[in-house]
């Protein structure tokens, strides 16, 4: 196939590519296989014109759909490469309902007190994730007199934190090791104790040494990814 032809093919291709571009690269593809057949190609010339049609061809396809799926990433604070923080739902957390907003800080009785967690949204029956590593130090109620709400509260002495994952109904005991991101127990739902529009969630309190309450939102961060569409 001399230069001047190979000229002339890929100037027609192009013309032919604006409007059908699927029947270009069957011409083209055509073309190759008579021309190929009438007289034999140098194993170069052959790989540098199948090149350029492969070439074409990618240029020609439609592209690939591309998606954004939300992930969660927890800091890293001892510098071990490794997050130590973990979202316990996989959810956003709450924003305002009936009940008011699972902000950290959120006012609270008319403002008498301050929201001291973050509500990360849930579902009932599935599964909480230990929101850090450590030793299960408490199983606590969360409202007296109310067996069906309760608690999981773990330490970890190495990053002087704890955490307190309320609303689980918690599959491990106390004594136990945890490990970030480990399943803990199941979320139980608010519907009875709040009827009438709060959402169900998994509150989360982090607690440093000096038994301040942390903004779990300042640790635990939402970033969007490009993840490319199944077909």
């Amino acid at each position: 196939m001399t230069q001047g032809f190979r000229a002339r093919l890929s100037e027609r291709f192009s013309e032919l590519a604006k409007d059908r571009p699927l029947q270009a690269v069957t011409l083209v593809a055509a073309v190759v296989a008579t021309a190929a057949a009438a007289a034999p190609v140098k194993p170069s010339a052959h790989h540098a014109l199948f090149t350029s049609i492969e070439r074409a061809v990618a240029e020609t396809a439609p592209p690939q759909p591309i998606e954004m799926r939300l992930v969660w990433e927890g800091a890293d604070v001892d510098g071990d490469g490794k997050a130590d923080f973990a979202n316990p739902t996989g959810q956003e957390p709450r924003t305002h309902d009936a009940y008011g907003s699972g902000a950290f800080g959120a006012r609270r009785d008319g403002g008498s007190r301050r929201h001291e967690g973050v509500d990360f949204i849930a579902e009932a029956g599935q599964r909480v994730l230990a929101p850090i590593s450590g030793y299960v130090t408490k199983i606590g109620y969360a409202y007296s007199g109310d067996a069906n709400l309760r608690f999981v509260e773990i330490s970890n002495p190495a990053l002087k934190l704890e955490a307190r994952a309320f609303y689980v109904d918690p599959d491990v005991d106390v004594g136990d090791t945890v490990y970030v991101g480990q399943p803990i127990g199941e979320v139980r739902s608010l519907q009875r104790k709040y009827p009438g529009g709060m959402t169900d969630h998994v509150h989360l309190e982090l607690i440093d040494r000096r038994g301040r309450r942390i903004d779990a939102t300042n640790v635990i961060t939402a970033e969007y990814v490009q993840t490319f569409a199944a077909d």
